[in-house]
């Protein structure tokens, strides 16, 4: 005997079912595995814990035990058990500054997607020492969304247009576009200030990229033989007295990339910590660079049976268009 539907809500304090709870999978959540799906629906329960009780039998698809590898279908009716977890922190609250941000930054939206112009400082989830990212604050905006997934990541310091899918099938169509390397692939322009003067003739940086970790999980990338092929497309957009602002276009997606084929031609990004030239960066931040001048200006894509590609813009941010402005004309 099925429990009575107010058991399908979760619980006020935590988000969690305290009784067993029966889901009706619909068609935008077919498709995924089991585990995926309940650790979207439970979220902050440990995967080992939604392992375990799938494990046991107390997950059961249409009566019956099953794995975590199951691909659900439409129409698969999910028993949930309660679950209970250690008490943890209360979850920090979005600002209601960050909120109305947010809310003034949103470039696109239709019943499946947003783009969002994300401001730079942002981290895109929280993890890491980051309690609250641009993910678990929109959730927080938006209570009522069933479904809010980031589709792409874009580093903490970088500024600029960023896609969340509001439906999995959304998710599903652009994550597929995003591996096509083709004109039916989602393009990025990224804006970026390099030192030095970038030369007109340089308009592909075609170098393989490998990428090593280091200590405290942080990534290292250089141009190697042994790395994956890797392909940006460069223009310059001006030219300044010790620097050039270009316009980069990854055809590839690798870890790091404009920022390591930008130095492996000789004029590293300003305000890069990790790949820059740190007495240039000193310098620099006397005109106001406090972060990464990396900005992604331009998201292409095509809605699912769309003829069009769809093209999002999101302008300079305020903080890099303040340094441009400060900058000496290069020496004709």
């Amino acid at each position: 005997m099925k429990t009575p539907s107010a058991s399908n809500k979760p619980s006020a304090d935590q988000g969690l079912p305290t009784q067993v709870t029966f889901v009706s999978v619909d068609e935008d959540q077919a498709g995924q595995r089991l585990d995926n799906f309940l650790m979207a629906r439970l979220k902050g329960v440990p995967k080992s814990k939604i392992y375990n009780v799938i494990r046991k039998g107390e997950v059961r698809v249409n009566k019956g035990r099953t794995k975590p590898d199951y691909k659900i279908t439409k129409g698969d009716e999910i028993r949930i058990p309660p679950i209970r977890i250690a008490e943890r922190e209360p979850a920090a609250k979005a600002s209601n500054v960050m909120t109305k941000l947010l809310e003034s930054s949103i470039l696109f939206e239709n019943e499946g997607l947003l783009v969002i112009n994300k401001p730079p400082g942002l981290a895109v989830h929280g993890g890491s020492g980051v309690s609250l990212g641009l993910i678990e604050t929109l959730r927080q905006m938006r209570p009522d969304a069933r479904y809010l997934e980031l589709i792409h990541r874009l580093d903490r310091d970088t500024s600029g247009c960023i896609m969340i899918a509001k439906k999995r099938s959304m998710l599903r169509h652009l994550q597929a576009a995003l591996r096509e390397k083709n004109t039916s692939g989602i393009t990025k322009v990224y804006q970026a200030l390099v030192i030095g003067q970038w030369p007109k003739t340089c308009r592909r940086v075609d170098a393989p990229l490998l990428k090593t970790e280091v200590a405290d999980d942080e990534r290292v990338v250089r141009v190697h033989a042994d790395g994956k092929p890797s392909l940006t497309e460069f223009k310059l957009l001006n030219s300044y007295a010790n620097c050039s602002l270009v316009e980069a276009r990854p055809i590839t997606g690798r870890t790091h990339q404009i920022r390591v084929h930008a130095k492996h031609m000789g004029h590293s990004l300003v305000g890069d910590e990790k790949y820059g030239d740190d007495d240039f960066n000193k310098e620099m931040r006397a005109l106001g660079v406090k972060r990464l001048f990396l900005h992604a200006a331009e998201l292409g894509f095509y809605l699912p049976e769309a003829e069009e590609k769809t093209i999002v813009k999101a302008p300079l941010a305020a903080d890099l268009a303040d340094v441009i402005k400060k900058l000496s004309p290069a020496q004709v």
